[in-house]
């Protein structure tokens, strides 16, 4: 039992370090160009902005530090300072010995109880950080009440799933995980159509884009690219924050795009046409349900692991769980599964960031050209303040997407190679 602890205390360890070492270089790589921008960079934002961006990046940088370390003592005082197993035992009492819902109870206060330690510190940069340089929009009611939304939705939603859930452990026996994969799985599938309709607008209210123009525009670049969208939803993000953004969900007949009330007062029309193209190019590629699929394996993985765990009386009985109860096992799961799956966070990157280009090479050919596509890159990275020098280790391990320059360059390129290979065929 011993030799458990100390292997989790290990990976909780390594996944520190490795956390605080990256960021140290991250910080040390942006104070390397902090006076003087590559060439690269000093053209796609003036020195003011990259200054201003620069000074953002670092206290970002060091607030996150801070955070890490808190989240991290936090998280070793529950899992090694037996709180889990006494609110384990105290909320299974209130039920019989073999009550499902105490036990669906059980998980749900975990967390909840697990995030108001960090709510503080939430705050600080919603409030702080953020507000510091020109971000935050929200007020401290709109705060409190998101926040008081999430705990009712957790209830809402996560109650009923996770009674479900563990009730497939008697009903099914030793196949149990299989059937929960399933029910999960299914579930994400029918929050993928459910959530904006249902759960967005208890937070933000989306819109069509009004008839006009801009409207028009974007509905014909659909057409000519294989999206027939019934509707394009312009969402008030700009009631939180000053951030940008434009993104795709659902598949099918439910598919939609979203973009940011801040998105459409930074970008010309031109330029959100290329936006739009970029999202559509997700679609087009294939995207969308070959994530789904990935996550669909990951999921599958996972309810196998937590299955084998449940199983193995060491598992539990190492942090003062009662061996086979499922519950603490999907619980410690959590947990833990973030000290492993960080390392491959390099590999879904590297995936993420393929993704990207094919998309912006899409919107390249649909807007005939990159310009407008490097247009709107770079006014949302002036917009967002982004660090555009990022250690490479950093980025690998944290950035979904390439970096702007990345992107630049690689708009340039094939945009070159696909004119030379036109001239050739002309």
């Amino acid at each position: 039992m011993l030799l458990v602890l100390w292997i989790v205390a290990a990976l909780i360890a390594l996944r520190l370090v490795a956390d605080l070492f990256l960021s140290a270089l991250n910080r040390a790589e942006v104070r390397r160009h902090a006076h003087a921008a590559p060439p690269a960079v000093a053209a796609i934002m003036d020195q003011p902005t990259y200054t201003k961006a620069v000074a953002y990046t670092l206290e970002k940088s060091r607030f996150e530090v801070v955070t890490t370390i808190f989240d991290t003592l936090v998280l070793v005082l529950v899992l090694f300072g037996g709180v889990l197993p006494m609110l384990y035992s105290r909320v299974v009492g209130w039920g019989g010995p073999d009550a499902v819902w105490t036990r669906a109870i059980f998980i749900l206060l975990a967390a909840i109880l697990l995030s108001i330690p960090s709510l503080p510190f939430e705050w600080w940069e919603q409030f702080r950080l953020e507000g510091k340089y020109g971000f935050n929009q929200s007020t401290a009611a709109l705060w409190v009440t998101d926040k008081i939304k999430g705990v009712a939705l957790v209830f809402a939603i996560g109650f009923p799933l996770l009674w479900a859930l563990l009730a497939l452990v008697g009903w099914a026996g030793d196949t149990w995980w299989l059937w929960g994969f399933a029910l999960v799985f299914g579930f994400q599938l029918l929050m993928l159509v459910l959530y904006p309709k249902l759960i967005l607008p208890l937070f933000n209210k989306l819109t069509p884009l009004p008839e006009g123009e801009l409207r028009d525009r974007l509905m014909a670049l659909g057409e000519r690219t294989g999206f027939k969208a019934r509707t394009i939803e312009v969402i008030d993000g700009s009631k939180r924050s000053g951030h940008s953004n434009a993104y795709f969900t659902g598949f099918g007949r439910f598919r939609r795009i979203v973009l940011f009330d801040t998105l459409l007062a930074q970008l010309t029309a031109e330029e959100l046409e290329a936006v739009l193209a970029h999202e559509i190019g997700h679609y087009r590629r294939g995207h969308v349900p070959k994530m789904i699929a990935l996550s669909a394996v990951m999921l599958f993985a996972g309810f196998a692991a937590i299955a084998w765990l449940a199983r193995s009386p060491w598992f539990n009985l190492s942090f003062g769980f009662p061996p086979g109860e499922v519950a603490p096992s999907f619980l410690l799961f959590g947990l833990l599964s973030g000290s492993v799956t960080f390392w491959f966070s390099p590999l879904m990157n590297v995936l993420s960031r393929r993704y990207e280009y094919q998309a912006d090479a899409f919107a390249r050919d649909a807007m005939h050209g990159p310009a407008a596509m490097i247009g709107a890159l770079r006014k949302l990275a002036q917009k967002n303040l982004s660090n555009l020098t990022p250690h490479p280790w950093f980025s690998g391990f944290h950035y979904s997407h390439p970096t702007l320059v990345e992107r630049e360059a690689a708009l340039i390129k094939d945009s070159a190679r696909s004119g030379r290979a036109h001239a050739m065929s002309a």
